[in-house]
């Protein structure tokens, strides 16, 4: 995948079968989440996961706690994430990401990421996590990043993060990790990677 600012800039894939996954189902590339989408319809089978989108994504954007992306049809949001800045510290950090790295080590936080029902299925989880990925690399260029960390809720998610090539903490299994590295060679940028 190309590389690109952190900008609300949709993602490109050279891989035809993201780009058809989008066009085919008639969805929007993710964009950074503004007043005119609708939240409203949302269900992604998980209340949590709905609830937060609907009640603390625009509240958290608009305080700098966290930026949220979304996929949309129309101006219906059909699946989202979200991004803040965090840390980690040494020792709940697989060996990769904690090599030569102060403690706490500085990560990105993939702070949620969902899609509704009627999309789930379809690769569209895969393109956004691609996405979250793209705009972490983009910022690790521009501030200091060792990596990226999600807190899985659910052994089903554990498994789809697992499969995307992201670590378990040593503390606890459902904390996942990957460096900074890891994606850019997961993103076919080996060039970039340290």
């Amino acid at each position: 995948m190309p590389r690109r600012t952190a900008s609300s800039e949709p993602a490109t894939s050279s891989n035809p079968a993201e780009q058809g996954a989008v066009g085919v189902a008639g969805l929007k590339p993710p964009t950074a989440l503004s007043d005119h989408h609708d939240l409203s319809r949302f269900d992604s089978g998980v209340p949590a996961l709905d609830d937060w989108l609907k009640r603390r994504a625009r509240p958290n954007q608009a305080a700098g706690a966290s930026r949220t992306y979304v996929l949309c049809d129309g101006e219906a949001v059909v699946g989202y994430y979200a991004l803040a800045s965090g840390a980690v510290a040494l020792s709940q950090a697989p060996s990769r990401l904690r090599r030569n790295m102060p403690d706490p080590i500085p990560v990105a936080l993939l702070g949620r990421l969902a899609l509704a029902q009627a999309h789930q299925g379809q690769g569209l989880g895969r393109l956004l996590l691609r996405d979250a990925f793209q705009r972490i690399l983009a910022a690790a260029d521009i501030i200091g990043i060792r990596g990226v960390m999600v807190r899985a809720i659910s052994p089903e998610a554990h498994a789809f993060y697992v499969a995307a090539g992201l670590q378990p903490s040593p503390i606890d299994s459902m904390t996942l990790m990957a460096t900074i590295d890891d994606l850019r060679l997961a993103s076919g940028d080996a060039e970039q990677a340290r």
